[in-house]
């Protein structure tokens, strides 16, 4: 019997919210509130308006902000559209722990979509939100106290090699300051494998002097996915 797998075809945008990171990342493990965060590959998460709302100093950057408001929206809800659909046909194989169900699922989503979208009108070109991409990100050295990815590396390893992770990663570290933290959720592609080359790339990271350890995350939905990747600068 074949195993079923989630299908996707490009990257995928993500809309997940301020509760959602703070799960997937462990985030009250950090004090946000000492230093900006970036979230990178953010697409149409409200995770940085929220932070905002709350005092925090953060910025996303995505390719996706190349879009205008509506188009970002449209877009937006199709990927939601199309992912609820597809989770439909694979519903048995979530943890469904967080979320309660495949419903409340698709509600958060069309939530932290409406919340962005809410956010980036009011904050196109104030610096907010930045339109670029891996492997050139539009920020000083050692810009951010903490930074993120969620869903992005790691989960396309197929369609990015090894050379571009270990750059990527480098790239996050570069914006990152001394001290500070980049943190990578999920550690799985979407065969639900986990990154093949990720001891590797943990090894050449601390030949160069950073720390990597795998945390567990508080947000189990992909199977098998329990841990996330903390790297300190």
């Amino acid at each position: 019997m074949s195993i079923q797998r989630y299908e996707q075809i490009g990257v995928a945008m993500t809309c997940r919210s301020f509760a959602e990171y703070e799960s997937m990342f462990v985030l009250r493990q950090l004090s946000l509130q000492d230093g900006p965060v970036l979230d990178v590959a953010g697409g149409a998460s409200s995770f940085v308006a929220e932070a905002c709302a709350r005092g925090i100093h953060a910025q996303a950057v995505d390719p996706l902000y190349d879009m205008n408001p509506e188009s970002i929206y449209e877009h937006g809800t199709q990927e939601i559209a199309t992912s609820t659909e597809k989770l439909s046909r694979l519903e048995g194989s979530f943890d469904w722990t967080y979320y309660g169900s495949l419903d409340n699922h698709r509600i958060q989503r069309e939530q932290s979509l409406q919340k962005f979208i809410d956010d980036y009108r009011l904050q196109v070109g104030t610096g907010r939100y930045n339109s670029a991409r891996l492997l050139q990100l539009p920020f000083d050295d050692e810009a951010f106290s903490v930074v993120l990815c969620s869903h992005f590396l790691f989960l396309y390893h197929e369609q990015f090699d090894y050379e571009f992770h270990l750059s990527a990663v480098e790239e996050l570290l570069r914006v990152c300051r001394v001290g500070g933290q980049v943190r990578i959720y999920p550690l799985r592609s979407l065969q639900w494998d986990v990154y093949p080359h990720l001891e590797q790339l943990r090894a050449a990271l601390e030949k160069q002097g950073f720390m990597t350890e795998l945390i567990p995350s508080e947000l189990p939905f992909i199977p098998g996915s329990s841990e996330l990747l903390c790297i300190t600068k």
